[in-house]
């Protein structure tokens, strides 16, 4: 899970092009070296909070460590 805050000028598209991009390059240095592979699929999901609280979705994804998620 992310719980991302983002300015309204950046696109979901963007913002997870820049996640996958540089998590995918570090995950690749530091572990896959030597490999030639793609880290990331080009698929996700998002949703909005809608009105709730930064508060609440920030537990409520501390949460999902504890069962696995």
């Amino acid at each position: 899970h992310l719980f991302v805050n983002a300015p309204p000028t950046l696109s979901v598209a963007d913002i997870m092009k820049i996640v996958k991009g540089n998590t995918g390059r570090r995950l690749k240095q530091e572990f896959f070296p030597t490999v030639s592979m793609q880290v990331w699929t080009r698929s996700y999901f998002v949703s909005t909070a809608g009105d709730v609280s930064n508060a609440t979705i920030q537990r409520y994804v501390e949460q999902q460590k504890t069962r696995g998620g």
